[in-house]
């Protein structure tokens, strides 16, 4: 049941976005940034981890994962180190995910030759 419920969250999260991008004159970049947002929020005020432990997978790698994990590295952080833990613990909670996209980034552009948009 664990895959049917990742795959229902994950689905869920997918189509709001999907709605988001038909319905509104939003591009990709705003709506990213409302998911990591969202995210960090929802984390916040609690109501995430219910949603991660429900979805797994489903809930943590969307946008919105993101900001989970950069709300919730920072406030553990922040409780073992005060003001300096609540600045780098997001950072240090996502800087695996942060480095594979820099390193696929630069593979990306660098097996790949790119052109411009006309």
């Amino acid at each position: 049941m664990e895959y049917v419920y990742a795959f229902i969250v994950g689905g869920l999260i997918c189509t709001v976005g999907q709605v988001l991008l038909i319905k509104t004159n939003l591009n990709s970049a705003r709506i990213l940034v409302i998911f990591v947002s969202a995210g960090v929020i929802f984390t916040m005020f609690g109501l995430y981890q219910p949603l991660v432990d429900l979805g797994g997978s489903g809930a943590t790698v969307p946008l919105s994962g993101f900001g989970y994990a950069l709300a919730k590295g920072a406030m553990e952080a922040a409780k073992q180190e005060g003001i300096a833990g609540a600045i780098t613990g997001g950072l240090s909670a996502t800087a695996a995910g942060i480095s594979a996209a820099v390193l696929f980034g630069y593979l990306a552009a660098v097996i790949f030759d790119p052109k411009s948009k006309k």
